[in-house]
């Protein structure tokens, strides 16, 4: 599996357009917390797998800081709102039609997860959906 250039790198800032409809979200807002940058998008199998996870984490360490931006990577926003919806993902989405945050963070392949730490330093990547004890120990590094 490839590796990231990002690895323990500041993570390229970016503002994106919420898929809500709220405004934008900028990355460098959320400085101080702890970050999982998730690249995903509707048509992704492995993505499906991903959500649960990550509803579950969100939750469990929700007063620890943590929170999750999932950047929609060449999927149309109605199909990106109703498979969040479908899925239970109530954390920021973005939508990244240009690509832009894409480019920035070397994306390869469906899903990428980047693991932030309170400093904005990428200090893990995941590629796919993670067993539970693999996430469990890229949280451990930005936790």
């Amino acid at each position: 599996m490839p590796g990231s250039t990002l690895l323990n790198e500041p993570a390229p800032d970016f503002e994106l357009e919420r898929l809500d409809g709220s405004g934008t979200l900028r990355l460098a807002d959320l400085r101080g917390r702890p970050v999982l940058v998730n690249f995903w998008a509707s048509w992704c199998l492995p993505c499906r797998e991903e959500f649960p996870l990550f509803r579950e984490v969100r939750d469990r360490h929700h007063q620890d800081g943590l929170e999750i931006v999932g950047v929609v990577h060449r999927d149309g926003p109605e199909a990106a709102r109703r498979f969040a919806a479908e899925e239970g993902g109530d954390w920021p989405m973005v939508l990244d039609p240009d690509e832009l945050a894409w480019r920035a963070y070397g994306g390869q392949l469906l899903p990428i997860t980047f693991f932030i730490d309170r400093e904005g330093v990428v200090r893990s990547v995941s590629f796919g959906p993670p067993p539970r004890q693999v996430l469990d120990q890229h949280l451990a590094r930005i936790l």
